[in-house]
């Protein structure tokens, strides 16, 4: 599922992304392939969104996230 369809303070585990920009530059910010992050907020109007990992929190658009497929934990 993308990153887009979890819901504020849901928890998942980053697949794979699908476009090699996005892949690029999160990789350089230490969001990785099988990384738990947590969406922890939505912006009002649904753009951006904030997702943390265990170290610190990443403000990405909408449209980013997009390419980035996950796993729910439940």
């Amino acid at each position: 599922m993308p990153l887009t369809a979890l819901k504020k303070g849901q928890q998942a585990v980053i697949q794979y992304i699908d476009d090699e920009t996005v892949n690029a530059v999160l990789n350089e910010m230490g969001f990785l392939p099988l990384q738990v992050i947590i969406l922890e907020n939505i912006a009002p109007l649904g753009d951006p969104l904030v997702i943390n990992n265990r170290d610190y929190s990443l403000s990405i658009r909408k449209s980013e996230a997009q390419h980035i497929f996950v796993t729910l934990i439940q």
